[in-house]
């Protein structure tokens, strides 16, 4: 069984590929709740449905989120009625999100939430939530601290940030299976998120950090940063507040009592002694995944990777 550490887009280009490349029931995979958030009184999980719609078929490529061919109806009434609607959701996204709430309001975990529409939409994978107990991440800003979806979304990270970090982390539990998972697994993939808001929730659930630390299988992560910047997203952004260099080797230092080898762009070839010293090995290959073709040639280096 493949474990893989996951949040939104980045990942979820990653697991598609090895989806394809493998048997998706022996894949599973471990998801940021870190960004979770209530709208119009529903609980809305975005890392888990995109991980989940993409394993599904039904993710937007070209949006890298949400349902392919929504439609947002509902959202244009919401906004009609007067309602603070910035965070887009379709209309068949709605319908994940309501039966979520519902099922959670019935006594359901995010846990069993999950399983139960991952089998509704056919998916052969495992999908586990990080935690099934609240972890938000925060980012403080000059003017004050918001919820990621709001300086993400809301304000198109275009704040200056000073720190982030993720409240509840300290106090909560890995979900039912995680830790399991991690134990029996023949191999962990770190894969190309955010290493801030989409991988340090993960990592600061600290029984997860734990069992990756002492896991004696091979861990690989997979870059997510080219040069100096994020190949989408605020990574470099987040990683500088943190105090970490917004480069692949910031990355791996971040990832450094967890990681035994680390696959970085060509481009980064530059970095590759300095990552090494930290007693990772490198590999250098193109991690741009623009197509269906990119993300499955990546997945069978990282797959190669495992088996040696």
């Amino acid at each position: 069984m493949l474990v893989v550490i996951t949040g939104g887009t980045g990942g979820a280009k990653l697991i598609e590929g090895l989806a394809a490349e493998m048997d998706p029931a022996q894949l599973t995979v471990i998801c940021n709740t870190g960004d979770d958030s209530v709208f119009h009184g529903l609980y809305v999980a975005p890392d888990i449905d995109t991980i989940t719609y993409t394993l599904a078929g039904l993710n937007d490529g070209e949006k890298g989120w949400g349902i392919q061919g929504d439609t947002f109806t509902v959202l244009e009434q919401l906004r009609r009625l007067g309602n603070d609607a910035w965070f887009n959701l379709g209309d068949k996204d709605f319908a994940t999100h309501i039966t979520r709430t519902r099922l959670m309001a019935e006594g359901l975990t995010l846990s069993q939430v999950t399983e139960r529409i991952r089998a509704a939409l056919g998916v052969k994978a495992t999908i586990l939530p990080m935690s099934n107990e609240r972890v938000e991440t925060r980012v403080v800003t000059p003017e004050g601290e918001i919820s990621f979806q709001e300086f993400f979304v809301k304000e198109r990270w275009s704040r200056a940030v000073k720190a982030v970090h993720f409240a509840g982390a300290e106090r909560c539990e890995p979900a039912p299976g995680v830790l399991n998972a991690i134990r029996q697994s023949t191999a962990v993939v770190i894969a190309p998120s955010n290493p801030i808001t989409s991988i340090g929730p993960i990592l600061a659930v600290s029984d997860i950090r734990k069992a990756l630390r002492y896991s004696v299988v091979t861990v690989v992560g997979v870059s997510p940063i080219i040069g100096g910047a994020a190949i989408s997203g605020p990574a470099h952004k987040l990683m500088a507040a943190q105090g970490l260099e917004p480069t692949a080797f910031g990355v791996a230092d971040g990832y450094r009592d967890l990681l035994n080898r680390f696959v970085i762009d060509s481009e980064d070839r530059g970095l590759r002694g300095r990552i090494e010293s930290l007693g990772i090995r490198v590999v250098e290959t193109s991690i741009r995944m623009t197509s269906l073709s990119d993300k499955r040639r990546l997945a069978r280096e990282v797959l190669a990777l495992i088996e040696k």
